[in-house]
Parts: structure tokens; sequence; C-alpha cells
């Protein structure tokens, strides 16, 4: 069973490269793309049973990825949100724990990590 998730990152490259690997190496199906905060809040609102992961950039074309995982934080239990940023540092990692991120990874150095983050999620969501 893929993981659904929903992609918020404004770099199109970065965002295909980004769901070709997640695609490839951790079983993950992108269902929906957004490139500004108010695109990726508006989603999160309107699909709330339709993604199992948010993977989200902080800077975005417009507004913070700060407010998409603050939006993010009634969602069910079972739905991660993760922050994906060049910016990870160990100040920002608190503030986005403290809005409801599950986990923090950097795009430079922590790719891997993610997939395995993805691995163990997608494992822990499926029936036994």
């Amino acid at each position: 069973m893929a993981l659904r998730a929903y992609i918020v990152e404004d770099s199109p490259t970065i965002r295909d490269n980004l769901i070709e690997t997640l695609q490839e190496l951790a079983e993950v199906q992108a269902v929906g793309l957004a490139d500004t905060e108010r695109e990726g809040r508006d989603w999160l609102a309107a699909h709330p049973q339709e993604w199992d992961i948010a993977v989200v950039d902080l800077f975005l074309r417009q507004g913070s990825g700060l407010r998409v995982v603050e939006a993010a934080r009634g969602r069910h239990p079972r739905q991660k949100v993760i922050v994906l940023s060049n910016h990870a540092t160990s100040d920002m990692r608190r503030r986005c724990a403290q809005l409801g991120a599950d986990a923090v990874f950097d795009k430079s150095t922590e790719i891997d990590a993610l997939l395995d983050y993805c691995v163990r999620t997608r494992g822990e969501l499926e029936p036994a």
C-alpha cells in the first residue's frame, strides 16, 4: 500500500525530484501539490481524509510553510506532517514541533532519513 502524500513545495525542480524519489524508494504517491501557503491550507481543509503524510517546505512562493503545518493540527493521529527545508536549524525544528510537525528533515543532508521515515510510516499504516 502506497502512502498518499500531499506536497507543499514551490520549486518545480525540487518538487519533481522529490516526488520521483519518494515514489521509487518509499512507495509514496503524490495526491496533491501546492506552491503557496494558501493553496496548501485550502487543500488540507478540503481533503481531510485523502492524505497520509504532508511534506511541507518552510519558504514558499507566497506565505509560510509554518502556517500550513499549523493548519494541519486537527488532523487524524495517523496522518503525519513532515517539514523538508534547507533551513532545518535547531530553533526551526523546535518551532515546527510546537506547531504540530511530526518530523523535520534538511533537504540537503537528510533525504535518506526522510525516506526511512516514510517507509516506517507506511509499515505502521499497513493492515496486520
